[in-house]
Formats: C-alpha cells, sequence, structure tokens
C-alpha cells in the first residue's frame, strides 16, 4: 500500500483584524512563490456543531463564514490561481491552530501593537503557538497610512532577509530556512550575531581594545564556518555578515529595520518546569521588530 502524500500547505489563521488580513495577503505571497496550497482557518469554539441543521436567521457562524470568506475573495482577486482552501474550526484556536501547525509547512499569523508593546493573535496565542510547535511559523504585523493607523495593504515582499544567530550550538535548520526564504525572494541575506561584551573586556578606564579586537575576531570565524556549507548550497544568495559586542535584542531589532523578513530560531531546549519558552531576544523580536518575523524551531 503506497503512503499517502499531501500536498505542502501554508495556513493562515483568520481573526477578522486588519493583522490576519495582512497576514493573509503575505501567506498568500509566500504560497504563490512555494508552489503552494494556501489554507485559511478561523477557529471558534462556539461554532454550529456538524450536521447540525442552522437557518440564516440562526446562523450563529454568520461572522466566521464572512471573516474567511472575505479573505479569500482578496486573495483570489491578487492571486486567481492561488488554489485556496477555507476551513471553519470548532474549536478554542491555540490547539487548533497547533494541530493545524502540525499539518503545514509553515503558520501565517497576525500580529498586532499595542504601543511600546505588542499583542498577538487573539492575545497570548501567537506565542503559545509559537512556543509550542515545531512548525516554522511567521508573525506579520499590519501595515501603516500616514497616519498610523493600520492600512489595509499587501505588506511588502521586498527588502533583504536577515537572520539573526547566536552561534552557541547548531543551527541548519535555522540556516536552511533564512537561505531559502532570500532565494526565493532574490534577496541578500544579512547574517547578524551579536553578545554582549564578557566582564574581562572591561578595564578600569573602560573596554580593553585588544580583547574587544580578538572577541571580534573569533566572532568572525565562528560566523564564517558556520555559514560557509550553505553558502555553497546556494551560490546564488549574496550574503552579507555582521558581528556585534552589544545587546543582542537591540542589535536585531535595528537590523530587522527596513528588511523584508526577520528569521529567527527557536531552541527546542529552551524549556523549563511549565514547559517551552521564548527566549528574551526572540521576545524583544517579536515584540518590536517592524517586519514580518519568521520563527523557526531547531536543534
Amino acid at each position: 500500500m503506497e503512503a499517502l502524500v499531501m500536498d505542502p500547505v501554508i495556513t493562515v489563521g483568520l481573526d477578522g483584524s486588519p493583522e490576519s488580513r495582512s497576514a493573509a495577503l503575505w501567506a498568500a505571497q509566500e504560497a504563490r512563490l512555494r508552489g503552494c496550497t494556501l489554507r485559511m482557518l478561523h477557529a471558534w469554539v462556539l461554532l454550529s456543531a456538524a450536521g447540525e441543521k442552522v437557518t440564516a436567521e440562526s446562523d450563529r457562524d454568520y461572522w466566521s463564514k464572512k471573516i474567511v470568506d472575505d479573505a479569500q475573495r482578496e486573495v483570489h482577486q491578487l492571486y486567481p490561481e492561488l488554489p485556496v482552501t477555507e476551513e471553519l474550526v470548532a474549536e478554542d484556536p491555540g490547539p487548533a491552530l497547533l494541530a493545524a501547525a502540525a499539518e503545514s509547512d509553515l503558520l501565517v499569523l497576525g500580529s498586532r501593537g499595542m504601543g511600546p508593546v505588542a499583542a498577538f493573535f487573539l492575545g497570548d496565542i501567537g506565542l503559545h503557538v509559537v512556543a509550542h510547535t515545531d512548525t516554522p511559523v511567521v508573525l506579520v504585523r499590519a501595515q501603516e497610512d500616514t497616519a498610523g493607523t493600520a492600512a489595509q495593504a499587501t505588506p511588502p515582499a521586498t527588502g533583504d532577509v536577515v537572520v539573526g544567530l547566536n552561534l552557541q550550538g547548531p543551527c541548519d535548520r535555522l540556516l536552511e530556512f533564512a537561505f531559502t526564504s532570500a532565494a526565493r525572494r532574490g534577496a541578500t541575506l544579512h547574517a547578524v550575531h551579536a553578545g554582549k561584551l564578557p566582564v574581562q573586556a572591561y578595564a578600569p578606564w573602560g573596554m580593553d581594545p585588544d580583547v574587544v579586537e580578538d572577541l571580534t575576531r573569533d566572532a568572525r570565524k565562528v560566523l564564517g564556518d558556520a555559514l560557509r556549507p550553505w553558502r555553497e548550497k546556494f551560490p546564488g544568495v549574496e550574503v552579507a555578515e555582521s558581528v556585534h559586542l552589544e545587546s543582542p535584542a537591540r542589535v536585531i531589532n535595528r537590523a530587522a529595520a527596513g528588511a523584508g523578513l526577520l528569521v529567527m530560531g527557536r531552541r527546542h531546549k529552551h524549556r523549563t518546569a511549565l514547559g517551552p519558552r521564548i527566549g528574551p531576544v526572540l521576545q524583544s523580536a517579536l515584540h518590536h521588530a517592524p517586519c514580518p518575523v519568521a520563527v523557526a524551531p531547531h536543534e
């Protein structure tokens, strides 16, 4: 008996917000680049049960259907040849998204800013999904108009792909995602490593320049060694490298300004007694990076 081979799928979670609309448009662009089917999913625990007889007057699923149908209609106008499926799930969004992610090549969610902080798809659900899934997740902000309000516009597909690396262990799955993303877009890949200076780098009069030079040289070598096999696999991808001895969160967010996509890793080993966690640098990127953020789980 032959094994069932499923077509590659990108799933986007929808909640009717401008952020999820931007996520749908970004996911459609990505599905077209990858040659994937786009699955549009809306989950709400109070959806009508399967087989339940519903009249137009009593259809409590009206707004759920409208959310998905409106997004599908707009995507079809932009990408009429893109295969799209719609799915309404009568379940809490968190478990529904995790189940959908397990069946997908990529999960895309909207993220929304709230002043200096950010909330994500249906509050903390997006962060929960990012922390618990083994599938790459992309969080997309709504575009803003000149008045600073959410605009109805397709997220830009241009700009460099930036990948943040801490170099404290293997990161092949992260680099594969970053190089593949840059190759699909014909974009430059900017590989960024940052780390705070250790205590021995400081002298009574300030930073010791010899120690700083040695640390920088060593970090550049480690970064170059990590990138070398991927440069060979993707000779068409232009790569820029940078090493910074300062706050990683600050460096990553600065590098993301003007980028088309920021790629960050989440190591499987980041677990506590309460379950998986998201590290502080990734937390900062998810809250503050202005471009879409891809989170690639890796070893």
